[in-house]
């Protein structure tokens, strides 16, 4: 997804992505009120003697069915690139590199300009030739030299667009030592999967307990299966409307650590009314658990998508996207949490510890944001004392002279990452956002 659609795009498809996860909860819920209200629960009663299967086995059997029927049609209808896209033309799979390539390109050049400015600014002042602090590579230098290294580009006929002018940036690159090596140590990496852990144990625990937890602050001992199923529904459907009212926000002003720390401040509003309330105020349980929901979506998606905006190396962002999906391990750590043995009570116990998890991750998110401020700062000094030259080649090789100092400097020394680079080989160049001349978007 993250080769199909440009950057300030790419959040609110990932949001119809992730929001299955909410919606799925709906219809799942449908789908459970059927099943359970028709086939038994537990034995066979009389008026359905005929059937053999439980209504769980029932359920497995047909959403497993329909998993596996997706997935065995999804690997063969979907392309692997833009230039493989069956589903479109010659001039529609032109246009849909041409946008990556230039998505791509305006994500390169934000070094140029002091303060992050939308791509519509940046052509503007490409196109009135308004002189910066900093020099600015061309387009053509860029499209040359900096964009696609090693690749012969010509530009296409103003008549008529050569539909093979353009080395695909959409196609499967590969993974290189260089990209795995560059991804397992960025701090930024381990640092969101732990944030990541933390805020998805409310969205993963719910998505499979939380039929149980309704039954606990129901209150009433008469609601059956299908009833518990029913009252589903509302909870996962206002967490897939406000993921995908936040995701619209953040691509409309692209940014993306402000959508999501509004987003954890819902979520841990509704963990904290939902704790807070006396046991038998079922209803105003209810509502806060759906409050909670609401703001249970939002993290995970928006930091899927700040990695994806801010990792411009294909098989870099393969391999970081990888390591934040282990951001799963929440559900892990759900499935203790919310154990049968707190059922009785309310599950006030796992839901005072998720209230501190998704609190440490909103500070963690915070913080995260002043550092990423921070080095944007500390990568504009730098380069603000580099000739036209030196600038020119750290954006184009990521090999100008600069002496690292602070804290990265030290962390380097301890871990002794110069040494184990030079062990598996791998060169000292600078690549993507590792390039001093690169700036972090927010």
């Amino acid at each position: 997804m993250s080769l199909w659609y440009t950057r300030y795009e790419f959040g609110k498809r990932l949001a119809f992505f992730y929001g299955q996860a909410a919606l799925a909860g709906c219809f799942g819920g449908l789908l459970s009120w059927a099943v359970f209200s028709y086939f038994p629960h537990e034995d066979p009663t009389p008026h359905v003697a005929a059937a053999r299967w439980r209504s769980w086995e029932v359920l497995f059997l047909i959403e497993g069915c329909l998993t596996i029927l997706v997935a065995f049609v999804g690997f063969f209808w979907l392309p692997h690139s833009a230039n493989t896209a069956w589903f479109l033309t010659a001039d529609e799979r032109f246009v849909a590199e041409e946008r990556i390539r230039r998505d791509q390109l305006a994500a390169a050049i934000s070094w140029s300009h002091p303060k992050h400015q939308s791509e519509a600014d940046i052509q503007e002042r490409r196109a009135s030739n308004v002189s910066e602090s900093r020099p600015s590579l061309t387009l053509e230098d860029e499209e040359a030299d900096y964009l696609l290294p090693g690749a012969e580009v010509t530009r296409p006929s103003p008549r008529r667009a050569s539909h093979a002018s353009v080395t695909s940036v959409t196609a499967d690159s590969g993974v290189s030592r260089e990209d795995i090596f560059s991804a397992i140590a960025d701090w930024k990496v381990w640092y969101l999967l732990f944030c990541n852990i933390l805020s998805a144990i409310p969205a993963t625990a719910f998505a499979v307990f939380l039929p149980l937890v309704i039954k606990g602050i129901a209150g009433r001992d008469d609601l059956g299966p299908a009833a518990i199923n029913l009252l589903v529904i509302p909870p996962f459907l206002a967490g897939a409307v406000i993921l995908w009212i936040f995701t619209w926000w953040s691509d409309k002003h692209r940014i993306r650590l402000i959508p999501i720390l509004y987003g954890l401040g819902i979520l841990l509003g509704g963990l904290a009314a939902t704790v807070a309330l006396p046991t038998h105020a079922y209803k105003l349980r209810y509502f806060a658990l759906t409050v909670l929901l609401s703001g249970s979506f939002v993290a995970s998606p928006l930091t899927v998508t700040w990695l994806s905006n801010n990792i411009p190396e294909p098989g870099k962002r393969a391999i970081v996207l990888g390591i934040n999906g282990w951001g799963n391990l929440a559900g892990v750590i759900s499935s203790m949490l919310f154990a049968p043995k707190y059922a009785d009570d309310g599950y006030i116990v796992p839901f005072y510890v998720t209230l501190v998890c998704v609190l440490t991750a909103f500070v963690g998110y915070l913080a995260f944001r002043a550092l990423v401020v921070a080095e944007n700062g500390r990568r504009t000094r730098i380069v603000a004392q580099w000739d036209d030259e030196e600038v020119r080649h750290e954006a184009m090789f990521g090999d100008s002279a600069v002496e690292e100092k602070g804290f990265w400097a030290f962390f380097t020394r301890i871990c002794r990452l110069d040494n184990l680079r030079e062990w598996l080989g791998v060169d000292r160049l600078r690549r993507g956002n590792e390039k001093l001349t690169f700036l972090y978007s927010l």
